[in-house]
């Protein structure tokens, strides 16, 4: 659906993005990371032929956004971060004219205009000042102008930041739904957020592309996906130094707790870290209330990565 092939963006010395090169396939939900400053809204605001590029290519539906904008920008709805709202006019007013900037005129506007307002649940205050709307509800009528034309893409760049939990859970749920439709490319910070909709993830760092593969896979590709957890009745100091010559461990976190100290393992790849853990701690004399194995989380993934890079550039 959507081919990113050697996408750079220059702003004078500067490097913004650096030959990217991804595909966005049809039907499906991506999440798309990176840390502030990493390129993702220039990577969005270039798909969606918001901006230009230095180099490279990005094919939408096999139109290309530079060479065929018109044809190419007719598939893709997009949301940016500050929604693109007339404050005095009502959403039905402001969809009218989105729908006639599209072209879309008479009854297939009417019918259009009927259809993202049911889709997005804005019926209740389509004739009221946006103004005067809700947060919520004003990132609603964002996300109905990004659904007229029926494009085949909707790209949403963060569509809950500063939206309250019921309403974040409320735009979620939005955005599962449009999943069965649309191929949607979602940006957020709220990485439980990406895991829990997305069906595939992209994470970009300084940016260049440091991943691409389903939630699953991504757990999997840190230190072989496993994270063990321990509960030990100890003092933080003594804890850390009873596990420093661990063998197979690759980082270590802890944190106290009102019965000891709180340790997260991560192993090196392969490594399974339970046994010789237990007998580390037992031979310092240490007790272990509580010790499990957990799937590493989308959250550990990203830092891993963007935290790696900063160190290979620093």
């Amino acid at each position: 659906m959507v081919e990113v092939s050697h996408l750079t963006k220059r702003y004078g010395p500067r490097t913004a993005i650096s030959d990217l090169c991804f595909t966005i396939e049809s039907g499906r939900i991506y999440g798309f990371l990176g840390p502030n400053g990493a390129g993702k809204s220039t990577t969005m605001n270039i798909i969606t032929g918001c901006l230009a590029a230095t180099e490279g290519s990005v094919t939408i539906g096999g139109h290309d956004i530079f060479e065929e904008p018109v044809a190419a920008k007719k598939l893709v709805g997009y949301l940016p971060e500050q929604p693109p709202l007339y404050q005095d006019m009502t959403p039905r007013e402001y969809l009218a004219f989105v729908l006639e900037a599209k072209g879309v005129k008479g009854a297939k506007a009417q019918g259009q205009m009927e259809r993202v307002v049911e889709i997005t649940g804005i019926g209740p205050v389509k004739d009221r000042l946006i103004r005067n709307l809700s947060k919520g509800y004003k990132q609603r009528v964002g996300l109905a102008q990004a659904l007229t034309g029926e494009p085949q893409v909707v790209v949403l760049d963060e569509p809950t930041v500063g939206l309250d939990p019921k309403q974040i859970i409320e735009i979620r749920d939005l955005i599962r739904q449009l999943g069965d439709q649309h191929t949607v490319v979602l940006s957020s910070h709220i990485l439980s957020e990406v895991s829990q909709v997305c069906d595939q993830i992209l994470i970009i760092d300084q940016g260049r592309l440091v991943a691409n593969g389903t939630p699953q896979q991504l757990s999997q590709m840190l230190k072989g996906g496993q994270v063990l957890s321990l509960l030990v009745k100890a003092g933080e100091a003594q804890a850390r130094a009873a596990l420093r010559e661990l063998p197979g461990l690759d980082s270590l976190e802890s944190a106290a707790d009102p019965e000891g100290t709180l340790l997260r393992l991560h192993p090196a790849e392969g490594a399974d870290l339970r046994e010789a853990a237990f007998t580390h701690l037992s031979q310092a004399g240490l007790v272990i209330l509580e010790m499990k194995r957990e799937q590493a989380t989308l959250e550990d993934v990203f830092l891993q990565l963007t935290e790696e890079k900063e160190g290979e550039t620093a």
